[in-house]
């Protein structure tokens, strides 16, 4: 039987990871979370920190957003991090701190969808519900030779249905991590080690030569291309940063002033922007400093970065806050401004000492 041959596979292959080998519904809600966001190896670190600063849901409830975000930072997708103190929150003040202890009511709490409610049921409570994450969408795709986009509403019906039909009813949770860890390890989107998985006389894609072509997806959305630049402005040993609004990137993170265009602005159309917003003096200098991209889902940033010294407090007009430069790293900051402290720091320029 398929389903024996996978647990028998996973009993000998499985890795050792802090989150397996336990029914705490609250570590495995943070583990899937973060797990979500980024691979096993580059999440491990973000777990731990979690977990050592917040080791159950209620210390978590307590925290406050920068503190949260902060401990994100660098994942991306800061709405989940977000998404996930209101959830502690939630679970402290209207559950008694106990996590609901099956997939219906978990889908009821905020930033839990249908993959993490299904993996806290199953992992936690061993309810016979099928987890589909990017792995196992790639596995029951190639099993069974589907060609249904796998990011389409058909898609995602069909491969649900296909995922519960293969699922071990008696034994679901370690099921779950098993075709988890199968797509993980062999059958993976590239170079799939086809020889070595528990699966091979059975799987239609590789009998039909179709290993190669799926899971297939619908085609992304455009990515759109923004120019920003960033400045420094450093008024008596302070510099000024603001905290992002919503309805955008970044939300509630703290970032440094910035001018966005159409393109990247040559250096006299750049100084009359400033000029216009009364955010330079006419006698005052820009000094460039430093470009980079960055990649989102659907966005490509091209920013520039500037230094402007001042001896005239400029209103920038964004509710900015003016603090000691190395108050920067208690702060919780884009990937994008940490690019820039990198690059500060392998240039040898001091702990971001901007005085003259």
């Amino acid at each position: 039987m398929l389903q024996k041959e996978l647990l028998k596979w996973y009993a000998s292959n499985q890795r050792e990871l802090p989150w397996r080998n336990t029914r705490n519904p609250y570590i495995i809600w943070l583990s899937e979370v973060i797990l979500q966001q980024t691979r096993v190896q580059q999440g491990l670190p973000y777990f731990n920190n979690f977990l050592e600063k917040y080791p159950n849901v209620i210390s978590m409830s307590e925290a406050n957003e920068d503190e949260i975000l902060k401990l994100w930072q660098g994942l991306g997708y800061y709405s989940r991090a977000r998404n996930m103190l209101k959830t502690a929150q939630l679970i402290a003040n209207n559950y008694q701190g106990i996590f609901p202890n099956n997939y219906e009511g978990l889908l009821k709490l905020k930033g839990i969808g249908p993959y993490t409610a299904a993996a806290i049921a199953s992992f936690a409570y061993n309810e016979s519900v099928a987890v589909l994450d990017g792995n196992v969408y790639r596995v029951i795709s190639r099993l069974f030779a589907k060609d249904e986009p796998i990011n389409g509403s058909a898609g995602k019906k069909l491969f649900e249905e296909l995922a519960l039909q293969f699922l071990n009813k008696k034994d679901p949770a370690t099921h779950n991590q098993a075709i988890m860890e199968l797509g993980a390890l062999v059958c993976t989107p590239q170079n799939p080690k086809c020889s070595e998985c528990p699966l091979q006389k059975s799987c239609k894609a590789l009998d039909l030569g179709l290993v190669r072509t799926l899971p297939v997806k619908l085609k992304k959305l455009k990515v759109k291309t923004r120019y920003l630049h960033y400045f420094i402005f450093e008024f008596k040993g302070k510099i000024a940063i603001f905290q992002r609004p919503e309805g955008d990137i970044w939300q509630n993170l703290f970032d440094l002033p910035l001018l966005e265009a159409s393109n990247h602005l040559a250096e006299t159309e750049l100084k009359q922007n400033l000029l216009e917003k009364n955010w330079l003096q006419i006698n005052e200098e820009v000094q460039f400093l430093f470009q980079t991209r960055h990649i989102l889902t659907h966005q490509r940033l091209e920013a520039l970065f500037f230094l402007v010294r001042t001896n005239n407090k400029p209103a920038l007009n964004i509710q900015e806050h003016w603090i000691e430069p190395n108050e920067i790293k208690l702060k919780a900051i884009p990937r994008l401004f940490d690019k820039f402290l990198d690059w500060w720091k392998s240039n040898d320029l001091g702990n971001l000492t901007l005085k003259k």
